[in-house]
């Protein structure tokens, strides 16, 4: 059995919610993680923890070799040597983006998204009393890109923070290096912070390089709070070990002020340990997956009748376009009744008209999830024909 061609019995054979959410006739496509065996190393470091039955407070250094870990995997991947005293491990990416945006902005102020965009992104935004500003992505034709001109008009004193999702979910764009740069020049002349999640970092396709925001200079770097993982490269989502990394001494103690260390808990051991050795160990699994994904992606070339989609520049995510079906419900629920697939719904990420396809998955399991879509969508073509304009 490979680690890249586990069958739907096996996968429904297993725990976990990505496989359990629906019904066994349904083919999930929706969650962020892929269908694949975790690396060996990851998975011996796990067992060896387990085995050992341990279980007491972890050692002293296990920050101090996590964040060692990941300056060093920044280093050599993208050319970026981030400070190590500036980061801080923490369980949940998602609670980064809730206290970063409470740290940095005041109740009332607007948060800068670029949608559609990741639904957590939002929460974070409206549950801590903050108002959402909408820079939506214009879509060029053949890829969704950013509207550098409008940047200044919305990211301003009132809307002291953007949340830079690089690369982007749901669009899969890797932004250049002169979209990062037209918002480093706003947020250096008006004083602004961006907090950049870029989880996805390492999942780039050939032909595209992820630029991290905090690595276009020193005056950049000290305005930004980059989040990391390696939940999402790694498939270790359940295992809970990120990590934010504060550009100076000065954004570190401005989000220390409101949120002490301790406030946020601490990181599972488990989790620092997988991390660690996937980050220093496992590059040689990362580059199967990405020509698993690669191959899987370019299935997704094909047309999908009355769907509209652009081949990702990174992630295992496909943001399907589906207007021209001209459906009276939303393409999610659409497809989870008339394919048996199940995806996330584009509303969710503003993007009504829109569902997000996750192929992160066996080529055969792809395979059927693309047949059944195509069956219902050229069904649906037919029936519009049918009754016309």
């Amino acid at each position: 059995m490979s680690a890249f061609t586990l069958s739907s019995a096996e996968l429904r054979a297993r725990s976990g919610r990505k496989w359990h959410e629906y019904p066994d006739d349904v083919l999930p496509a929706w969650v962020a993680e892929m269908d694949f065996e975790v690396a060996e190393p990851i998975r011996a470091v796990l067992r060896g923890l387990t085995d050992e039955a341990a279980y007491g407070y972890e050692p002293s250094t296990e920050y101090a070799q996590l964040a060692d870990a990941f300056a060093t995997y920044m280093q050599q991947r993208f050319g970026w040597q981030p400070a190590t005293e500036q980061v801080l491990p923490i369980a949940d990416l998602v609670q980064a983006l809730f206290t970063a945006v409470a740290a940095f902005s005041e109740r009332g102020q607007g948060v800068v998204l670029q949608t559609p965009i990741y639904p957590p992104f939002q929460v974070a935004v409206r549950d801590t009393h903050r108002r959402i500003v909408e820079h939506r992505l214009i879509d060029d034709g053949s890829r969704y890109v950013m509207d550098t001109r409008s940047l200044a008009d919305v990211f301003n004193a009132d809307a002291p923070v953007l949340l830079l999702c690089n690369p982007h979910n749901p669009t899969g764009r890797v932004f250049e290096r002169a979209e990062l740069e037209a918002i480093a020049e706003v947020a250096a002349d008006r004083q602004l912070t961006v907090v950049a999640d870029e989880v996805h970092a390492d999942l780039v396709y050939p032909g595209r390089q992820h630029i991290p925001f905090a690595s276009l200079g020193p005056e950049v770097a000290e305005r930004t709070v980059t989040l990391q993982s390696a939940t999402k490269a790694y498939n270790i989502p359940g295992l809970r070990c990120g990590l934010m990394h504060f550009g100076s001494t000065a954004l570190r103690e401005r989000f220390r002020d409101l949120f002490p260390d301790r406030m946020l808990g601490t990181v599972n051991r488990f989790g620092i340990d997988a991390t660690v050795v996937a980050w220093r160990e496992c590059g040689q699994w990362l580059e199967e997956v990405m020509w698993v994904l690669g191959d899987n992606r370019q299935r997704l070339a094909a047309e999908l009748p009355g769907v509209r989609c652009y081949a990702p520049e990174a992630t295992y995510l496909a943001w399907l376009d589906c207007r021209g079906l001209e459906l009276t419900e939303s393409p999610q629920r659409w497809f989870l009744e008339h394919a048996g697939v199940a995806m996330n719904e584009g509303a969710d990420f503003m993007g009504p008209g829109f569902a997000r396809l996750n192929f992160g998955t066996s080529p055969e399991i792809l395979a059927e999830i693309l047949s059944r879509v195509t069956t219902a969508a050229r069904a649906r073509g037919s029936y519009l024909r049918k009754v016309g304009p």
